[in-house]
This record gives C-alpha cells, sequence and structure tokens, in this order.
C-alpha cells in the first residue's frame, strides 16, 4: 500500500472507543447513520488534524496539530468520524460527525492509495475559507503530529470545497498555497456581498 496512515495517539483511540461504547453518546450526537447503524462500528483510519494558520513571510506555512479524526466504519463503509482534542489532561474525546466531509475524505483516501508515491496520510483545515483537504506528505516515517506541508507534498480539496477551487484534484502545495493565500488576505469592499 502506497498510503501510510500515522499512528494516533493511544490516549485519543481509548478515548473515541470509551464514547462509542457509549449508548449516551452516541444517542445525543447529531449523527443518525451512526446511531441506526446495523452491526459493530470500527474507528478505523486515524488522521492527524493540522489548521493552516498561514504563510510567513519566508514562504513557509505555519500549521499547527488540532486534533485526531477517525473514520467510523460499519460494515464497508463509513458511517461518521470521531474527532479528538488536546487537553490539559491528555487526549480526550470531542464528538461526532456525519456529513460530505466523511465520505470526501475516504473517497480522497481511496484516490491516494492509487497513486504510484507513498505518502503519509493528513488532514489540513483551512478555517478561514471553510476548507478542508487530505494532505499527503512525502516522508512517510514523519511523525504525523509535527510539521509544515513541504513544497513537494500534495493538497486534496475535499468536497465541497470553495468556489473555483476544484476537489478531490491534487495540487502541489507550491501550485495552491498561494491561491488560498490570496483568498485569504482578499477582503471585500464596503457594499460587496461577502462570500458564500
Amino acid at each position: 500500500m502506497h498510503l501510510h496512515v500515522p499512528p494516533a495517539p493511544a490516549p485519543a483511540l481509548r478515548s473515541v472507543l470509551t464514547a462509542l461504547g457509549s449508548p449516551t453518546a452516541v444517542r445525543e450526537a447529531p449523527t443518525p447513520s451512526l446511531r441506526t447503524a446495523q452491526g459493530p462500528v470500527t474507528p478505523e483510519l486515524p488522521l492527524p488534524v493540522h489548521v493552516l494558520d498561514g504563510i510567513s513571510p519566508a514562504g513557509a506555512p505555519a500549521t499547527r496539530l488540532a486534533g485526531w479524526r477517525f473514520l467510523i466504519r460499519c460494515g464497508d463503509r463509513a458511517v461518521a468520524a470521531a474527532e479528538t482534542m488536546l487537553t490539559p489532561d491528555g487526549w480526550a474525546f470531542s464528538h461526532f460527525f456525519e456529513g460530505p466531509y466523511v465520505t470526501a475524505t475516504e473517497r480522497a483516501l481511496r484516490q491516494a492509495e492509487a497513486m504510484t508515491q507513498p505518502y503519509q496520510a493528513r488532514l489540513l483545515s483551512v478555517p478561514e475559507l471553510y476548507m478542508l483537504t487530505l494532505w499527503l506528505h512525502g516522508d512517510c516515517t514523519a511523525d504525523g503530529a509535527t510539521g509544515s506541508p513541504a513544497a513537494a507534498d500534495l493538497l486534496v480539496p475535499l468536497a465541497p470545497a470553495p468556489p473555483g477551487i476544484a476537489a478531490h484534484r491534487p495540487h502541489r502545495v507550491t501550485d495552491l498555497l498561494p491561491v488560498l493565500t490570496h483568498r485569504i488576505a482578499r477582503t471585500p469592499l464596503l457594499g460587496s456581498p461577502t462570500p458564500a
């Protein structure tokens, strides 16, 4: 397999397993697919979620680890995802969710598995653009919780992607980051509609 998934911290996985075993946590989650899943559900494919905090003057993107996301599988498909976050006491379960990013993540991972070059899978969030990408890092042995996107890494925007950015099309970091930086820097003129 050409796609490497970094190991999640054991406490993060334990917190998700505990939440999945809690009828209250599952019942109260806004995830009908998870509540109605027939058969066992398992957390799989842990992905570190990094947030793009901006581009430095030197051109290197500044990112920070925000959590670990697990796809929750039932049978042959992901029905939801679980998010964990770092607290003063260590990794803890945050919430379950479902929606387009779950299926888009699964699709992007399948695309990445078909690539000839090996990559390490991560997620990169761009909050200012309401955008999430699958970040394919070229160093498969790197610590998935650290580092910034390298020039040759690939970013695959997940659907729904911002207008004008093609979802599920791999972009080199050096090609996509200037576009994102330009969009983040643009501010609407007074009286002009804000982008949806």
